[in-house]
């Protein structure tokens, strides 16, 4: 964790901000949750845990600069509210979200289903995609053996 606090710290100081403690405890929550797709709301009281002095809207600001400076992901999974999970810069595109209308879970697909799709995108409509945002609905295995039964 102290590279990306490092990294993160320096991509911060390029853009004339400096990593205060407010934004140092946003950024230990969500690099401890990494891959849980927490929401503000979830993030604030996860902060408020070491800092309960921490505002939440100090912990949206934070979120905000984060989001602009790409240094984590905001997305929209049709439940209410934004989440957050951290940006490694590892993947050409994001990964797929496989949502649950039963119980709400979030699975996250690694692979890339939409390679072919791109190169046909590309070859016929003379479009380069640069990235994409798939979700999928259904049911996740403990709920469809529920339904099932």
């Amino acid at each position: 964790m102290e590279s990306k606090s490092t990294s993160f710290k320096e991509i911060l100081k390029e853009k004339g901000y400096k990593l205060t403690s407010q934004r140092q405890a946003v950024l230990d929550v969500i690099t401890q949750h990494e891959g849980e797709h927490l929401s503000t709301e979830e993030i604030y009281e996860l902060v408020k845990v070491n800092y309960p002095d921490i505002g939440l809207a100090t912990v949206y600001r934070t979120l905000l600069l984060f989001d602009r400076m790409d240094l984590v992901y905001k997305m929209d999974l049709d439940d209410g509210c934004n989440r957050y999970e951290l940006n490694n810069h590892k993947e050409d595109h994001r990964h797929h979200h496989l949502i649950c209308t039963n119980c709400g879970s979030i699975q996250e697909v690694q692979e890339d289903l939409l390679d072919s799709l791109e190169e046909q995108i590309a070859k016929n409509n003379n479009f380069i995609v640069k990235d994409h945002k798939v979700k999928f609905y259904g049911y996740c295995g403990a709920c469809a053996e529920k339904i099932e039964n």
